[in-house]
């Protein structure tokens, strides 16, 4: 057999050559998880509700067994001490009646008809024993006596020192004892050694020796046992309530628990509206479910705000076309037109009136795109620059310049804003317009963002009103109790304008909060209705789209003006002007604004005052 193809190997066990073909591969074992890894997998796999009364049941189990122990050992010691002091106490009685104690020898005398519980053992100087003056007899004739060191031997043994030695039983006569005598008479016994002599009429020594005082510990067995028992009962108690009482405490602590389970398997099939039920917030099943309840909050916020980003796109998209289609349409159509007629007669004339044509459409068409892609970039937080020292009262004058140069017939009235304090529920605090010179402001911001802003809002107003009805624009620093986070938030309604008011008298009456910028342009034009106000912020969207189209109007100013106006941190918003027509005002902060995080506190707060605003309504 060829080298190349096989090799031999020598069996370990007999010798013997086995053929294994070169070039195979030995899989290697696979590895194993170690011991503890397995049992920590299978711990882990237990319930935590069957851990924890695992846990309690076991840890009452320890603690009962370790206090009877400590009951048991305690008491047991008591009564040991006692028992040697009980002995050594009777050692006096025992030296006064030696003489006949040492004269009974007979047996039958020495066990006395009275039912001794000590036993006597007198002993000469030799350890030669010299009589066993009491014994004690049990019923049925049983005797149980002490195993002491044999007759002639004291080895072991010290001197007033008690020690424990095992019982030796045996019954006298024919009787026969039960079960339970028999036990109690096989119980230790406890012995104390003493020394003793005896002193003749001249004072010298006549005797010594050793006597033996013994009492059985069968009372103290049968006491530390019966105590034990109890002790195990009471064990048993305490182990089996603390078992039902665990599980109780257990399950309804973890009851939460199993809620917010339900509530996430509710929130995963598509309901975001659900919350976990309020607990104490000291606790730490409160505390989770506060914080759930927050997230959750932020996760159907930021759900619904992508559907509403996403129709919005679309729509966006929708409008986007639609517009872009009229002016390129209207391009294609001159286009034709012009090749359709260059070889008549006066084509050269026709191709002006189509070139001006073109050249209007490709203009509008140019300015669209350019609003595109300013909202594309503002959107994107890009083409913005708010570190800028802003004179945004030239930027106003600008704006009524302007305006003035559109329209030479319309008023224009410049002045300040105030706060006209309510009288009653009727005529709340509301701004008032008091002419006079507009205050010089300087905030921080992009320059020509809000001379943008203000641009649009002028050219709505020379656009949607006719050119003879008066305009007031007015300004003003005033403080208020708001953030600009806060601020920059609030949807462009009537109602945010009265969150606002009630924040300025809290900040003019308590000198507290931030300084903003108002800046105001009312119009007393044929205004817009109250349901439409805050859609004119919306992109596209005009009162009137043919008007606007013949005007030149594309329906992205307004949105532009509130993109750049929330890029500041600031608050635009349409309400009523007093007498009909429009007003626009422009909220902005004085000083730079620096991104802060929300506090979750202020998010719970606002969690739980959404939550009661839904289940009132």
């Amino acid at each position: 057999m060829s080298r190349d193809t096989k090799r031999t190997q020598v069996d370990d066990a007999g010798g013997q050559s086995k053929p294994e073909a070169q070039g195979t591969t030995q899989t290697p074992p696979a590895h194993r998880p170690s011991l503890f890894r397995r049992i920590g997998r299978r711990v882990d796999a237990i319930p935590l509700s069957t851990k924890l009364v695992t846990c309690i049941i076991v840890l009452l189990t320890i603690g009962t067994i370790g206090i009877s122990f400590s009951i048991r050992t305690l008491v047991g010691n008591y009564l040991l001490q006692k028992t040697d002091t009980q002995l050594i106490n009777q050692a006096q009685l025992v030296f006064n009646n030696m003489d006949s104690l040492g004269d009974t020898t007979d047996s039958e005398n020495s066990r006395n008809s009275l039912m001794n519980t000590y036993y006597v053992e007198v002993r000469t100087s030799d350890s030669k024993i010299t009589g066993t003056g009491l014994v004690p007899v049990l019923k049925d004739g049983v005797v149980s006596e002490p195993s002491l060191p044999a007759d002639g031997s004291s080895d072991g043994v010290t001197l007033g020192q008690p020690f424990t030695t095992q019982a030796v039983v045996h019954v006298t006569g024919n009787h026969t004892p039960d079960h339970s005598t028999m036990q109690a008479a096989q119980w230790p016994w406890r012995v104390v050694a003493l020394p003793w002599s005896e002193r003749g009429k001249d004072g010298q020594v006549k005797s010594s020796g050793i006597v033996y005082i013994g009492l059985s510990l069968s009372d103290q067995i049968d006491t530390a046992n019966t105590l034990t028992r109890y002790c195990a009962m009471v064990g048993i108690a305490v182990v089996l309530l603390g078992a039902i009482l665990g599980t109780i405490v257990v399950q309804s602590t973890l009851t939460p628990l199993k809620r917010i389970e339900k509530t996430a398997a509710k929130i995963a099939a598509g309901d975001l509206s659900q919350r976990v039920p309020d607990m104490p917030e000291n606790t730490e099943v409160g505390s989770l479910s506060v914080s759930l309840n927050s997230m959750l909050t932020r996760i159907e916020e930021s759900f619904h705000a992508q559907e509403e980003t996403t129709e919005k796109m679309k729509q966006f998209v929708s409008d986007a076309s639609h517009e872009l289609r009229t002016p390129l349409a209207a391009i294609h159509g001159y286009a034709e037109l012009y090749k359709m007629q260059r070889d008549m007669p006066g084509a050269l004339e026709r191709a002006d009136e189509s070139i001006e044509h073109i050249e209007a459409s490709s203009s509008r068409m140019t300015v669209l795109v350019e609003d595109l892609l300013s909202l594309a970039r503002l959107d994107e937080g890009r083409g913005i620059d708010i570190t800028q020292q802003v004179p945004l009262t030239s930027v106003v004058r600008d704006a009524a310049d302007d305006l003035h140069a559109l329209d030479p017939d319309r008023g224009i009235s410049c002045g300040r804003v105030t706060l006209n304090p309510g009288t009653d529920l009727e005529h709340p605090s509301d701004f008032a317009f008091q002419d006079g010179d507009m205050p010089a402001i300087t905030l921080t911001g992009d320059a020509s963002r809000l001379r943008q802003v203000v641009t649009n809002i002028v050219g709505n107003i020379h656009r949607y009103t006719p050119a003879d009805s008066p305009v007031e624009i007015s300004m003003g620093v005033l403080p208020a109790s708001i953030s600009p986070e806060s601020l920059s938030r609030m949807p462009a309604n009537e109602q945010s304008m009265h969150h606002l008011v009630e924040a300025i008298e809290v900040g003019q009456s308590m000198q507290v909060g931030m300084n903003y910028a108002i800046v105001r342009f009312s119009d007393h034009g044929p205004g817009v209705p109250p349901e439409a106000r805050s859609k004119i912020f919306e992109r596209f969207y005009t009162a009137d789209p043919s008007r606007a189209r013949q005007k030149g109007g594309t329906g992205l100013g307004m949105a532009i003006a509130q993109s750049v106006v929330k890029a500041h941190h600031g608050f635009i918003c349409a309400s009523g002007s007093d007498g009909g027509g429009l007003t626009l005002t422009v909220v902005l902060p004085v000083a730079p604004v620096e991104p802060q995080p929300v506090p979750l506190v202020e998010t719970r707060k606002a969690d739980k005052k959404s939550r009661k605003t839904k289940k009132q309504g």
